[in-house]
Protein backbone atom coordinates (compact mmCIF):
# COMPACT_ATOMS: atom_id res chain seq x y z
CA UNK A 1 0.00 0.00 0.00
CA UNK A 2 1.28 3.15 -1.09
CA UNK A 3 0.32 6.64 -0.85
CA UNK A 4 -0.17 8.47 -3.48
CA UNK A 5 -0.23 12.16 -3.18
CA UNK A 6 0.49 15.22 -0.35
CA UNK A 7 3.06 15.68 1.84
CA UNK A 8 3.29 12.04 2.46
CA UNK A 9 3.58 10.91 -1.09
CA UNK A 10 5.72 7.45 -2.35
CA UNK A 11 5.42 6.21 0.79
CA UNK A 12 4.66 2.59 1.28
CA UNK A 13 3.18 0.77 4.44
CA UNK A 14 3.18 -3.08 4.38
CA UNK A 15 -0.46 -4.33 5.46
CA UNK A 16 0.18 -7.64 7.29
CA UNK A 17 -0.16 -11.45 5.31
CA UNK A 18 -3.75 -12.30 6.10
CA UNK A 19 -4.84 -8.83 7.10
CA UNK A 20 -8.71 -9.02 6.82
CA UNK A 21 -9.05 -6.00 4.48
CA UNK A 22 -8.09 -5.14 0.96
CA UNK A 23 -6.60 -1.08 0.81
CA UNK A 24 -7.89 0.30 -2.43
CA UNK A 25 -5.40 -0.01 -5.51
CA UNK A 26 -3.09 2.76 -5.88
CA UNK A 27 -4.41 3.54 -9.37
CA UNK A 28 -8.10 3.98 -8.22
CA UNK A 29 -7.10 6.44 -5.45
CA UNK A 30 -4.69 8.39 -7.94
CA UNK A 31 -8.06 8.89 -10.05
CA UNK A 32 -10.05 9.33 -7.27
CA UNK A 33 -8.02 12.30 -5.63
CA UNK A 34 -8.04 13.99 -9.54
CA UNK A 35 -11.78 14.06 -9.54
CA UNK A 36 -11.86 15.53 -5.89
CA UNK A 37 -8.81 17.73 -5.98
CA UNK A 38 -10.96 19.59 -8.77
CA UNK A 39 -14.12 19.48 -6.77
CA UNK A 40 -12.58 20.56 -3.35
CA UNK A 41 -10.26 21.98 -1.38
CA UNK A 42 -9.11 19.42 0.57
CA UNK A 43 -6.95 21.26 3.28
CA UNK A 44 -10.89 22.92 3.97
CA UNK A 45 -12.35 19.16 4.10
CA UNK A 46 -13.79 17.28 7.54
CA UNK A 47 -13.87 13.90 5.78
CA UNK A 48 -15.92 10.52 7.20
CA UNK A 49 -14.32 7.26 5.96
CA UNK A 50 -16.71 4.89 7.10
CA UNK A 51 -15.36 0.72 6.70
CA UNK A 52 -11.90 1.66 6.84
CA UNK A 53 -10.10 -1.19 6.62
CA UNK A 54 -6.31 -0.47 6.14
CA UNK A 55 -6.90 3.78 6.80
CA UNK A 56 -5.73 3.39 2.73
CA UNK A 57 -7.99 6.41 2.33
CA UNK A 58 -7.54 8.29 5.69
CA UNK A 59 -4.31 8.13 4.96
CA UNK A 60 -4.31 9.79 1.74
CA UNK A 61 -6.57 12.43 3.25
CA UNK A 62 -4.36 13.42 5.85
CA UNK A 63 -1.41 13.18 3.82
CA UNK A 64 -3.45 16.41 1.58
CA UNK A 65 -3.64 18.00 5.01
CA UNK A 66 -7.50 17.47 5.23
CA UNK A 67 -8.60 19.52 7.99
CA UNK A 68 -10.20 16.55 9.47
CA UNK A 69 -10.55 12.65 9.35
CA UNK A 70 -12.67 10.34 11.26
CA UNK A 71 -11.87 7.27 10.73
CA UNK A 72 -14.39 4.53 11.53
CA UNK A 73 -14.39 0.55 11.50
CA UNK A 74 -15.31 -2.16 13.69
CA UNK A 75 -12.59 -4.64 13.24
CA UNK A 76 -9.85 -3.93 16.21
CA UNK A 77 -7.35 -4.88 14.27
CA UNK A 78 -7.65 -2.50 11.43
CA UNK A 79 -7.98 0.35 13.86
CA UNK A 80 -5.01 -0.89 15.74
CA UNK A 81 -2.78 -0.80 12.28
CA UNK A 82 -4.29 2.55 11.17
CA UNK A 83 -2.94 3.88 14.70
CA UNK A 84 0.09 2.56 14.55
CA UNK A 85 0.96 4.07 10.72
CA UNK A 86 -0.88 7.39 12.26
CA UNK A 87 2.02 7.68 14.95
CA UNK A 88 4.93 6.46 12.65
CA UNK A 89 4.05 9.20 10.11
CA UNK A 90 2.73 11.95 12.95
CA UNK A 91 -0.47 11.86 11.46
CA UNK A 92 -2.72 14.22 14.22
CA UNK A 93 -5.94 14.82 12.21
CA UNK A 94 -7.40 11.57 11.97
CA UNK A 95 -9.40 10.48 14.78
CA UNK A 96 -9.88 6.39 15.48
CA UNK A 97 -13.90 5.57 16.03
CA UNK A 98 -14.69 1.41 16.70
CA UNK A 99 -18.48 1.01 15.42
CA UNK A 100 -20.10 -0.33 12.86
CA UNK A 101 -20.55 2.21 9.69
CA UNK A 102 -24.62 2.60 10.02
CA UNK A 103 -24.95 2.87 13.59
CA UNK A 104 -21.93 5.73 13.47
CA UNK A 105 -24.23 7.36 11.25
CA UNK A 106 -27.25 7.21 13.44
CA UNK A 107 -25.26 8.88 16.02
CA UNK A 108 -23.52 11.21 14.31
CA UNK A 109 -23.46 14.87 15.05
CA UNK A 110 -21.22 16.35 13.13
CA UNK A 111 -21.19 16.89 8.85
CA UNK A 112 -18.26 16.28 6.61
CA UNK A 113 -17.56 17.76 3.26
CA UNK A 114 -16.28 14.58 1.90
CA UNK A 115 -18.12 10.45 3.12
CA UNK A 116 -15.78 8.04 1.49
CA UNK A 117 -17.32 4.29 2.08
CA UNK A 118 -15.62 1.26 1.28
CA UNK A 119 -16.97 -1.90 2.87
CA UNK A 120 -16.45 -5.45 1.72
CA UNK A 121 -17.55 -6.02 -1.95
CA UNK A 122 -19.97 -8.49 -0.75
CA UNK A 123 -21.24 -6.17 1.83
CA UNK A 124 -25.79 -6.54 2.05
CA UNK A 125 -26.11 -2.98 3.16
CA UNK A 126 -24.94 -0.88 0.58
CA UNK A 127 -28.25 0.88 -0.15
CA UNK A 128 -29.37 1.33 3.79
CA UNK A 129 -25.36 3.15 4.17
CA UNK A 130 -26.14 5.75 1.20
CA UNK A 131 -29.57 6.39 2.19
CA UNK A 132 -28.65 7.12 5.79
CA UNK A 133 -26.29 8.97 4.92
CA UNK A 134 -28.44 11.89 3.57
CA UNK A 135 -31.80 10.74 6.00
CA UNK A 136 -29.25 12.02 8.54
CA UNK A 137 -28.03 14.89 7.08
CA UNK A 138 -24.00 14.45 7.86
CA UNK A 139 -22.66 15.77 4.83
CA UNK A 140 -22.93 19.53 4.46
CA UNK A 141 -24.14 21.22 1.45
CA UNK A 142 -22.54 20.37 -1.67
CA UNK A 143 -20.93 17.84 0.14
CA UNK A 144 -19.89 14.48 -1.50
CA UNK A 145 -20.50 10.78 -0.45
CA UNK A 146 -18.03 8.23 -2.46
CA UNK A 147 -18.83 4.78 -2.12
CA UNK A 148 -16.53 1.99 -3.14
CA UNK A 149 -17.69 -1.28 -4.60
CA UNK A 150 -17.22 -3.49 -6.93
CA UNK A 151 -18.68 -4.09 -10.67
CA UNK A 152 -21.47 -6.34 -9.05
CA UNK A 153 -23.33 -2.83 -8.14
CA UNK A 154 -25.56 -0.57 -9.55
CA UNK A 155 -26.05 2.44 -7.35
CA UNK A 156 -27.90 5.04 -10.35
CA UNK A 157 -31.36 4.42 -8.90
CA UNK A 158 -30.85 6.29 -6.00
CA UNK A 159 -31.36 10.21 -4.92
CA UNK A 160 -28.42 12.33 -5.15
CA UNK A 161 -26.32 9.39 -7.84
CA UNK A 162 -23.90 11.61 -9.64
CA UNK A 163 -21.57 9.32 -11.67
CA UNK A 164 -19.70 6.18 -11.61
CA UNK A 165 -15.76 5.74 -12.29
CA UNK A 166 -14.69 2.41 -12.85
CA UNK A 167 -10.67 2.10 -12.05
CA UNK A 168 -9.53 -1.45 -12.86
CA UNK A 169 -11.70 -3.57 -10.88
CA UNK A 170 -12.61 -0.55 -8.61
CA UNK A 171 -16.30 1.12 -8.85
CA UNK A 172 -16.62 4.62 -7.33
CA UNK A 173 -20.68 5.72 -7.24
CA UNK A 174 -20.65 9.42 -6.25
CA UNK A 175 -23.57 11.01 -4.58
CA UNK A 176 -24.09 14.65 -3.71
CA UNK A 177 -25.93 16.93 -1.40
CA UNK A 178 -26.90 19.65 -4.07
CA UNK A 179 -30.47 19.71 -2.52
CA UNK A 180 -29.04 21.79 0.27
CA UNK A 181 -27.19 24.05 -2.18
CA UNK A 182 -30.88 25.92 -3.23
Amino acid sequence: MRIVGGKLKGIRLQVPKGFDSRPTTDFAKEGLFNLLSNEFDIDQCDVLDLCTGTGSLSLEFASRDAKSVIAVDWNTDCLKFISENCKKLKLTQIKLLKNDAIKFIQIAKVQFDIVVADPPYEYKHYEKLILSVFEKGILKPGAMLIVEHGKQNNFAHLPNFRDIRNYGGVHFSFFRNEDALL
